[in-house]
């Protein structure tokens, strides 16, 4: 099944750009994924069990980087990609 999703993060830090974009970077390095990225969020598209272990993946990291971060995410079964 394919999986579109919708994140934006939030961190609650006053230098935001810096984890924003190490998020990115590190969603990017994973495998099997289609990324857009805007000035308000980031659209994921891939096969479900990927998308699913490569936002686990990161955010786990971005957390562990970044201490405390907001995520909010909109999740869409199918390929929505424009």
């Amino acid at each position: 099944m394919q999986l579109s999703v919708e994140i934006s993060k939030y961190p609650l830090a006053d230098e935001y750009i810096g984890p924003i974009k190490a998020f990115l970077q590190q969603l990017g390095q994973q495998p099997d994924l289609h990324v857009i990225t805007n000035t308000m969020s980031t659209q994921i598209f891939g096969e479900y069990d990927a998308v699913m272990q490569a936002l686990q993946l990161c955010m786990k990291w971005s957390f562990e980087q970044y201490g405390k971060v907001v995520f909010v995410c909109k999740f869409i079964p199918g390929d929505l990609r424009p």
